[in-house]
């Protein structure tokens, strides 16, 4: 069954990755009534400012205000991409942001490719926007007290979410049913500009 959201649409920003059938941004777009979804590029083009350049096309064909709805590398891109954008975005939620500025585990680009893609450093400035980071306690791309920063940084609203490695499919997700809720958050304006900590019992 689609779920309709009042008024703006839900924007879907993926991370580095191509299609994948069972992620839960791709469930998630598959109940939604006003949706859209950036293209994924996969994670060997790791050029900046075509992925940022992406959202902003996205976004333009989009009429009316935006609720964007970002996972992984995807944050990272949000965070270059709402420096320069002039779209109405009511609202953000930033799931499992990577530590780009560290290295991560074998597999993934290194630091030295992000810094010649044009991702490093990453913005820390505050986002023109509400938004919420939700943050995992084990999340091997990022630390939580990293994630914890960035979400100070940016005057997000920061919701722990526990032990829930990086929230993909890898991680058992899947279905990730807090997102509804968390979206409902922001298109009602109820989602806190802060660093306030917020624990989840469900995920």
């Amino acid at each position: 069954m689609r779920v309709a959201v009042t008024c703006p649409t839900v924007l879907i920003v993926p991370g580095l990755r191509d299609h994948v059938d069972d992620h839960w941004q791709t469930l998630l777009a598959a109940r939604l009534e006003r949706v859209r979804t950036v293209p994924p590029m996969g994670r060997e083009n790791l050029d900046r400012a075509a992925r940022v350049g992406a959202i902003e096309q996205t976004a333009r064909e989009i009429d009316g205000p935006i609720i964007v709805v970002a996972h992984s590398g995807g944050v990272i891109m949000v965070a270059h991409w709402a420096q320069w954008t002039r779209r109405d975005v009511r609202g953000a939620l930033l799931a499992a942001p990577p530590d780009f500025e560290r290295p991560m585990p074998p597999g993934f680009p290194t630091t030295y490719a992000l810094q010649a893609g044009g991702w490093l450093p990453v913005p820390r400035d505050l986002l023109p926007f509400p938004s919420i980071v939700a943050a995992s306690r084990n999340d091997p791309l990022a630390e939580y007290d990293r994630v914890t920063s960035l979400a100070h940084a940016w005057g997000s609203q920061l919701v722990d979410l526990g032990n829930v490695g990086h929230l993909n499919p890898a991680s058992g997700f899947g279905e990730w049913p807090r997102a509804l809720p968390l979206i409902d958050e922001l298109v009602d304006g109820t989602a806190a500009i802060s660093d306030t900590h917020i624990s989840a019992a469900r995920i």
